[in-house]
């Protein structure tokens, strides 16, 4: 995965191991975990960044306290944390969810929203941001033909701010590449505005700092 990611010019990848009550990923140890990734990476001669965070489940957020919640954000840097809505559309919940982190000093970044889309999901991203949170779509899903239509539409509502590549494995699925979808919003998004989705806010993200508003 890290040649992959290396490949396709990808500098710094978070690892971000789902947490959720039905994968045992103890918090307390994705630190040293990352660590020793790193070094077989370094070993490999591979010029790729590994970074702490998790993939955190609507229901497990609702539970863990402010240190656990900490153990989870992206990059380490104790403010972003990726939260997976729980299955199905998007509801209400969710953003009680987040207004419940926000009184941790915690923020959230929307996970994959085009797999809980209702006939709502444009209110219900709206609403999320109004309240600070930042929406990552799959790479791949803006890449495909079939579907870039549609993620397309929500980045012209302000609606997309950051991408990830959702890959879980180098054998199957997605892989670790990003660049298909930023090609694919290069007609919609001005170059700084692109600089803001690819660079700037992941920077701000995982050094735990407020990312500043995107250019238009």
């Amino acid at each position: 995965m890290a040649r992959q990611a290396q490949d396709d010019g990808i500098e710094a990848v978070c690892a971000t191991p789902h947490i959720r009550d039905d994968h045992d990923v103890p918090l307390e140890q994705i630190g040293a975990r990352v660590a020793e990734l790193q070094d077989h990476v370094t070993a490999a001669e591979l010029d790729v960044r590994i970074l702490t965070g998790g993939e955190l489940a609507q229901a497990r957020a609702q539970r863990l306290s402010y240190t656990e919640l900490r153990l989870a954000t992206l990059g380490g840097g104790g403010r972003w944390l990726l939260l997976e809505p729980s299955p199905g559309p998007i509801t209400a919940e969710l953003a009680k969810t987040v207004r419940r982190l926000a009184a941790h000093g915690l923020q959230a970044i929307i996970a994959h929203p085009e797999r809980h889309a209702g006939s709502d999901l444009e209110e219900r991203l709206a609403e999320l941001v109004e309240l600070g949170c930042l929406v990552q779509w799959t790479a791949a899903f803006i890449a495909d033909p079939s579907t870039a239509d549609t993620a397309l539409a929500f980045a012209r509502s302000g609606l997309l701010h950051v991408l990830g590549s959702d890959a879980h494995s180098a054998r199957a699925g997605r892989p670790v590449r990003l660049a298909a979808g930023f090609a694919s919003l290069a007609p919609v998004c001005s170059a700084e505005r692109l600089a803001w989705i690819a660079e700037r806010a992941p920077g701000a993200i995982i050094n735990g700092d407020p990312v500043a508003p995107p250019p238009p």
